[in-house]
């Protein structure tokens, strides 16, 4: 009985597409699973990293709809973006072209790997109907005053000629080119996220238990909360006049008001508006100018590596000593985050005191250890005791932090504060593959709503793409027409939105059905019964990009009355990279592994046992040429040894005290695979374990050759093993039990009752040997046997005592 894997896997793949196998019922009474992966970028071809995203997504939804489930287990595409407009310009053709060209070579490439997609709710993001969805949400966000217009310094990528939000900058590059991304100072759309910073916050311990920590963590982290201290610091006198009058103070943040009393200098964000008008204005020398232009240059990662700043020879008054403090700016001091300007204490912090040492600037200690000396050679970040600090001496510096603040505010002089790192997402995108944001631009009626019976703003077809600027805002004609508030002549927005857009409510179309499919994005009775996502796949790199902002659209459309929960995904599952000689599989590195290829030598149900056997699925999975031949090998033996299997229609009945003692430990391997399975199922998701419970128990049934044995064991194993190597699971299903056997299992706890057990054999305490006694036998029995398997041991000895300790072991004490 060959294993052809090749007539095996298309016979089940056409079976399925001809029976729409996959498609979710309409009966909403039914219990549901909505298993989802973050859907792919149409790149043309899948790789590995694809290959185990979705192999554990189609695990989980085969393995429900076993359970009698209803299974909502979609796929899409993400398919706006600058990777299809870059491939455009190098291939000199049509991005939508190029993009739904790659959809139906991926299509194909998930029928092969047998992947459980529903067909029927399959759609890409650059569909004219999807966009016609999502430029109504937006048209409702901009009136519901969740999104705004706005000039300022924005991440521009040199690269892709497109603004980046700050999520998308990574060590101070771009997150798709890793080009260093530059400031420039150009007008932007906002969504209003930093209004949702606490919602967003505090709901992420609702999501405990269903997320890994990990991305908790570091969502909280770049939401980043800080309580303290907010007040201004005024210019003396002497600068105020050399800045012609023009401010007399700029506002500060400190989360350790204990400190305020070392304040030695303050510092301002190159992009801070007295450093811009004091350029502007011609305030400061070319040299200056020219270094503070260097900062506005650098990344923000990069300006915290080595620490430089500029004296602009003004100064403010310290608030509670009266002292005039100078104002420098620092490259360290970001835009993002407060204010721009910050009050420096180099005594208690490390950057303050690193930047005072370089420039030769005052350091004042005001905190000491409870006990020993006062730091003078680093600064000192603990907790400590007060001085140097007025009438606050003497005081816990961390106690002594809400009676600070309160002398601010009893003075009139500051309050308490709450800053946020978290900033409005710029979605912006100065490209021609994305969604064209729907607004108008009109001279009489300024910044009108597109009406929404005139949804789509589609593309224009034939806008020429160089690569150079933005292709919309050169158009000959797309962009002009009649604004639909005067009807006057008008021109329409050139931005497109930011395809992260795209993918923070993508979730939710999924949740349309044929029925109202082209009528509405989806409705209230679907999204409540299939929202949340029972368990969602996806990369961590992710975690403050996609998954935040899925959070934050999810929330929004809460409050725009569309839906009436708060989060989107129940649990998630971050998948570890896959990996080649060590490293991350890159076309660049020349280590990527062709998918195709494996299929076509080795067939998809090795790939897929291959890629959930490698390694658990939350760690990185190393590639090994060896272990998918074993694999393969592993598939062909399932496949081959299942001559020993009788045809039936239901499970054998078996009478356990029948069997002989390989027949019954056959069994028992069986049902600790079915065990094991409904574990990793439901609960841990470590496939390669489920995998390993059942080699055990084929290698356990060839040591005997009970046909019953056989056939109830491949009735449970080809069910189990059906989510992962689907294809040949179904064949030997079909053969031998006409698909009954693909339901729920159920676990026989007789088989678990053991009629023997194994005992240890001491002598003097020195364990020699064992024996398998009956679990009813008595200890005379036991001492018998136990004696006649450790004889050579008691030769010419004198048995002073035996002792039978229950179920452990047996010591016989000798002398002589």
């Amino acid at each position: 009985m060959d294993y052809n894997f090749k007539i095996i896997e298309k016979t089940w793949q056409d079976f399925w597409a001809k029976n729409d196998s996959f498609e979710p019922s309409e009966d909403f009474t039914k219990k549901k699973k909505y298993i989802l992966s973050m859907f792919p970028f149409p790149s043309g071809r899948l790789h590995m990293g694809h290959v185990r995203n979705y192999s554990i997504s189609d695990a989980l939804a085969r393995y429900y709809r076993q359970q009698n489930f209803n299974v909502l287990h979609p796929i899409g595409f993400d398919s706006f973006g600058m990777p299809a407009e870059n491939a455009a310009i190098k291939n000199n053709a049509d991005p939508k072209e190029w993009t739904y060209n790659n959809i139906d070579y991926m299509r194909g490439e998930f029928k092969a790997l047998g992947f459980s997609f529903s067909k029927n709710r399959e759609f890409a993001t650059s569909d004219e109907l999807y966009t016609k969805f999502e430029q109504g949400f937006i048209i409702d966000m901009y009136e519901k005053g969740l999104m705004y217009s706005q000039k300022g310094l924005l991440n521009w990528c040199p690269n892709d000629q497109t603004v980046l939000a700050n999520e998308q900058v990574i060590d101070g590059c771009c997150w798709r080119c890793d080009t260093p991304i530059v400031k420039k100072d150009m007008n932007q759309y906002y969504f209003k996220i930093s209004e949702y910073s606490d919602e967003l916050l505090d709901s992420l311990k609702n999501l405990e238990g269903g997320w890994p920590k990990q991305v908790l963590t570091m969502q909280e982290n770049w939401i980043g909360k800080s309580n303290g201290l907010a007040f201004d610091l005024f210019f003396g006198s002497a600068s105020k006049e050399k800045l012609n009058n023009t401010f007399d103070s700029f506002d500060v943040f400190t989360t350790r008001p204990d400190t305020i009393y070392g304040v030695t200098y303050t510092a301002l964000a190159p992009e801070h508006k007295i450093v811009t008008y004091m350029i502007e204005n011609s305030l400061l020398s070319d040299e200056v100018v020219a270094k503070i232009d260097a900062m506005k240059k650098t990344s923000s990662i990069d300006r915290q590596k080595e620490k430089s700043g500029v004296a602009l020879n003004i100064s403010v008054i310290h608030p509670l000593t009266k002292k005039e403090i100078p104002v420098w700016v620092a490259n360290f001091v970001l835009m993002d985050y407060g204010s721009g300007a910050v009050m420096a204490v180099p005594a208690h912090d490390e950057r303050d005191f690193d930047f005072a040492k370089k420039y030769n600037l005052n350091i004042k200690s005001v905190i000491k250890p409870f006990a020993g000396d006062v730091k003078v050679d680093s600064a000192f970040t603990e907790v400590g005791e007060l001085f140097n600090s007025g009438s606050f001496d003497g005081q816990n510096s961390q106690e002594s932090q809400k009676e600070i603040i309160k002398y601010f505010e009893d003075s009139k002089m500051g309050q308490k504060t709450t800053n946020y790192k978290l900033k409005d997402w710029g979605v912006s995108r100065q490209r021609y593959w994305g969604a064209p944001i729907p607004f108008v631009h009109c001279d009489s009626c300024g910044l009108v709503m597109e009406k929404k019976e005139n949804l789509p703003i589609a593309l224009p077809k034939d806008a020429e793409i160089t690569g150079e600027g933005n292709p919309l805002e050169r158009h000959p004609t797309w962009k002009y027409c009649k604004c639909p508030k005067c009807s006057k002549d008008a021109t329409r927005e050139t931005d497109t939105m930011d395809t992260f857009v795209e993918s923070s409510w993508y979730f939710l179309r999924f949740c349309a059905s044929e029925s109202n499919w082209k009528d509405e994005a989806f409705s209230k009775e679907q999204i409540s019964y299939w929202m949340g996502v029972d368990q969602y796949i996806g990369g961590i790199e992710h975690a403050i990009l996609h998954l935040l902002y899925a959070r934050f659209f999810t929330k929004v459309f809460r409050d725009l009355g569309y839906l009436d929960f708060d989060e989107p995904f129940d649990n998630l599952l971050t998948q570890g990279m896959v990996l080649k000689d060590g490293a991350k599989m890159s076309k660049s590195k020349g280590n990527t592994v062709d998918p195709d290829a494996i299929i076509e030598k080795y067939g998809a149900d090795t790939a897929r046992l291959f890629i959930l056997f490698a390694a658990p699925p939350t760690q990185e999975l190393e590639w090994n040429d060896n272990a998918v031949e074993g694999a393969y090998r592993f598939i062909k033996r399932f496949y081959e040894r299942s001559v020993n299997v009788v045809k039936c229609n239901t499970i054998p009945k078996i009478e356990h005290s029948t069997l002989s003692k390989e027949e019954k430990f056959a069994r028992v391997k069986v049902y600790e695979a079915l065990v094991r399975a409904n574990d990793v199922y439901n609960e841990r998701h470590t496939f390669n374990t489920l995998i390993a419970g059942v080699m055990e128990a084929l290698n356990a049934l060839n040591l005997q050759q009970n046909s019953d044995v056989w056939s109830e064991a491949y009735w449970i194993l080809s069910s189990i093993m059906e989510p992962i190597i689907p294809h040949v699971c179904y064949e030997i299903s079909s053969n031998y039990f006409g698909l009954a056997n693909l339901k729920p299992q159920v676990v026989l706890d007789e088989v678990f009752v053991c009629d023997s057990m194994m005992l240890g054999v001491s002598i003097n305490g020195k364990r020699r040997t064992e024996i398998e006694v009956s679990t009813d036998a008595s200890n005379e029995e036991i001492i018998t046997l136990a004696k006649e398997a450790a004889s050579k041991w008691l030769e010419d000895k004198a048995i002073v005592k035996e002792i039978v300790v229950p179920k452990k072991l047996v010591n016989i004490v000798v002398k002589g």
